[in-house]
């Protein structure tokens, strides 16, 4: 046996008698929130081979595979980090997952909840040990997108550049079909680029993936809106599929007063303003956002976290998220929370706002809130929270960020002729499938099921994919009733 191996079983043998996990670092607080670079740096790798090590490698069926959505072969990308083969166990994760680096950094680690090791030392950091596996991998240059020489000579246009996009653009090049992305943004990326911070993905790594497809020989057509230049109508025209996945990027509003007021921002336009850099951004989102010495953030999921997050950069000296319910119904992933807090963020429960006031010069200057109690559970399941009569209050505030959800865009089926929508205008498809009412028009992702994860929507989309592959090669995928 050699020192090196001796070395690794030692490793093992230590880090699976002690199950306790490595921490992987994150930049100091008083660091990180002075720019917009990653937060969290991960592993290197002598923490990573300890940490995966602590895998006590369960017999199949698997708990963390089972709970992954894109089903990857989490044991065996652990084993082969534990033995060192950190660049192999990136190869792993991306045979079932297009975006291994990307996941890494953003997903909620669905995977971890199945861990054995959860409730008595931990899970085991599968997201972290991913993302740093995945850079290996690309650092390696083992990630590039292999193609077949023949090709089929089908045509697919793809809608949108986000995770599911992009998961149906890989997937079908490397069948052999001809791929055009059409992306609404000036850049692909769609929601990896225009709605996740930097300071928790650096925009070159959804890039490298983008540079990945080009050279495997997709098309990206930017600054084009389908329902606006194009429709699906042309599209079917000129391509023998169409896949539709352009997430749920239209804003929810609450329709207070107040809301036209300058200094009082949507989510998507104060992130775009503040994260995304000057060259990548559409004309009427140029500039930094104004944030001033007091911001209110208004919701209670990721996206007001990363608003919060983005104003503390900006200089803002007092952040508070407003959520009209309690922690315990807070939508978001209580980690993310969690850095939220750590970073000078503060959060008040059970408060909503009713009206924004402006000065003379329609500048916002103040907000009016009423406190709240939690009633019977909606639709949602959550408690319903109810105003409390006579508790409204102003208080002086200089910035406000509405991050109150998210809904699909209604422009598609507004302009499509038979494609089925449905309430907020998601699409009508198979969720096994991804069959719409038209033939040869797929959709997946969060324009079918709403705002969700990542893994979520690479997950459908590789649905989607292998039924457009099936329809192009003459075999019947049935559409959806519409009704």
């Amino acid at each position: 046996m050699s020192a090196e191996t001796a070395f690794r079983s030692n490793i093992s043998r230590i880090s699976r008698a002690n199950l306790s996990p490595i921490t992987y670092c994150k930049r100091p607080v008083e660091e990180r929130i002075r720019d917009f670079q990653e937060a969290i740096v991960g592993y290197d790798e002598f923490s990573a081979l300890f940490e995966a090590s602590r895998c006590i490698q369960c017999p199949y069926p698997q708990a963390c595979t089972l709970n992954c959505p894109a089903g990857n072969d989490i044991p065996e990308a652990l084993w082969l980090i534990s033995e060192g083969r950190f660049a192999e166990a990136g190869q792993v994760f991306a045979r079932t997952s297009p975006l291994p680096e990307i996941c890494g950094r953003v997903c909620p680690n669905l995977c971890q909840q199945g861990c054995v090791l959860s409730r008595r030392k931990g899970a085991v950091s599968i997201g972290k040990l991913e993302a740093f596996a995945a850079d290996k991998a690309r650092q390696a240059g083992l990630l590039k997108i292999h193609v077949p020489e023949q090709k089929t000579g089908k045509r697919v246009a793809v809608v949108g550049s986000g995770p599911a996009g992009l998961t149906v653009a890989e997937d079908l090049v490397r069948l052999g079909h001809e791929v055009t992305v059409f992306e609404a943004w000036p850049q692909p990326g769609g929601v990896l680029v225009y709605g996740i911070p930097n300071f928790k993905l650096d925009k070159q790594i959804v890039m490298n993936k983008v540079h990945d497809l080009e050279e495997a020989g997709v098309r990206f057509v930017t600054n084009t809106r389908i329902g606006e230049q194009l429709t699906i109508a042309d599209l079917q025209a000129e391509y023998d599929a169409v896949f539709l996945g352009t997430g749920a990027g239209v804003e929810a509003r609450m329709n207070i007063p107040g809301e036209d007021l300058e200094g009082v921002y949507t989510s998507t336009d104060f992130l775009v303003r503040a994260n995304v850099p000057e060259e990548m951004k559409p004309d009427d989102k140029r500039g930094k956002p104004f944030v001033g010495r007091r911001v209110a953030v208004i919701g209670g999921g990721d996206t007001a976290v990363d608003c919060a997050r983005s104003a503390i950069r900006l200089g803002a000296e007092e952040v508070t998220i407003i959520y009209r319910r309690t922690e315990q119904e807070m939508p978001g992933n209580p980690k993310e929370r969690a850095i939220c807090l750590e970073e000078g963020a503060k959060v008040r429960y059970l408060e909503a706002p009713v009206a924004y006031l402006g000065d003379e010069n329609g500048r916002l200057c103040a907000m009016k809130l009423v406190k709240m109690k939690l009633g019977e559970p909606d639709a949602s399941g959550r408690r319903r929270p109810v105003p409390i009569e006579g508790s409204e209050y102003v208080e002086p505030i200089d910035t406000v960020i509405l991050a109150v959800g998210y809904w699909p865009d209604p422009l598609l089926g507004e302009t499509t002729k038979g494609l089925a929508t449905r309430k907020w205008g998601l699409i009508v498809a198979d969720e096994s499938t991804g069959a719409t009412s038209l033939p040869g028009v797929f959709a997946a992702g969060d324009n079918v099921h709403g705002p969700d994860l990542v893994i979520t929507a690479v997950s459908a989309a590789h649905a989607a994919a292998k039924h457009i592959h099936a329809y192009l090669c003459g075999q019947p995928v049935p559409t959806v009733d519409p009704h």
